[in-house]
């Protein structure tokens, strides 16, 4: 199939899609966000339960999505990263929102273009960037990091084991030849790969496309807003795909902020709380849901309220 014609089911099979709609818990007249337009599949999804006043506000920072745009009066598209979703709420006059969805990680569609480099099953360049604006690239990475850098990448983004050993080879193995694509990385990955080769690849790639895209910095902000865009009641639903990105979502939504509990008995007046958490526990893909789309394997969805 020729990529540049798929349809928008094809460019991603959204995740969850009842379960994350429904736990939006929509009002026909509501204003939502979805936050990664991707191939609509959850913006068509909440405007089939909107009324004609009913407004949604879509995201996404590649361009490749803008195609998949729904002709309805109801959307407003942002063609930029969630992390500026306060600004164009208010550039547009929303003052608060109903309900907002995220489903974060990387499109089936970027995954499967083997130009965009974000998979080790292509040969292409090494780009991973998410928004062809940005400059950063993967093969810049990995050319121009210092040792320290690409070692703490990896080991933190990638959770790679052995981060200090791969960072001190690639480092050595750019100085006798650059490394600009996938299947030059590859070649130089091939005498340091711990454990399972494919798991070990896609390890170093989480890492490198996490830094590209400053994923959890954008996430970050996107969190620390949503106090302020939520309407009370408002409900925010999130998709995570791998335990970083699980791990500040939980975090947050449980405290409402990022600082520490404090855990002075004498200090004065409890800290009023943000969220109420809708499940206590994360929910996860169905079983048919796995079998038809492997790529949900990982995905968690952790749904709060606005108190």
């Amino acid at each position: 199939m020729n990529r540049e014609q798929s349809s928008p089911s094809s460019y991603h099979i959204p995740v969850m899609l009842q379960e994350a709609v429904e736990a939006l818990a929509i009002r026909p007249d509501g204003i939502y966000v979805d936050c990664t337009l991707g191939g609509a599949g959850h913006t068509k999804a909440i405007l089939s339960r909107l009324s004609p006043k009913g407004k949604l506000v879509a995201f996404d920072q590649d361009a490749d999505a803008a195609k998949n745009l729904p002709e309805d009066a109801r959307i407003i598209f942002v063609p930029h990263n969630f992390k500026h979703l306060s600004r164009f709420l208010k550039l547009h006059g929303i003052d608060c929102v109903d309900g907002v969805l995220a489903d974060l990680g990387v499109s089936s569609h970027q995954f499967d273009e083997g130009s965009r480099g974000f998979s080790i099953r292509f040969e292409g360049p090494l780009d991973m960037r998410m928004d062809q604006r940005r400059e950063l690239t993967a093969a810049e990475v990995v050319q121009t990091y210092s040792e320290q850098a690409l070692q703490e990448m990896f080991s933190r983004y990638g959770e790679v084991t052995n981060a200090k050993t791969l960072a001190k080879h690639l480092v050595a193995s750019r100085m006798a030849s650059p490394i600009q694509t996938i299947g030059q990385l590859k070649a130089v990955l091939s005498s340091v790969v711990k454990g399972n080769p494919n798991k070990y690849l896609a390890q170093v790639f989480q890492a490198l496309r996490i830094e590209v895209n400053d994923e959890l910095g954008a996430l970050k902000e996107l969190l620390e807003q949503l106090p302020s865009v939520l309407c009370k009641h408002g409900r925010v639903a999130f998709i995570t795909f791998h335990s970083l990105e699980d791990r500040l979502v939980k975090q947050f939504l449980r405290a409402g902020t990022w600082e520490q509990e404090n855990e002075n008995p004498f200090a004065i007046g409890a800290k009023e709380k943000v969220f109420q958490l809708v499940h206590k526990k994360p929910i996860e893909p169905k079983q048919e849901e796995l079998k038809n789309n492997p790529r949900s394997r990982s995905a968690k969805l952790r749904v709060a309220e606005r108190l």
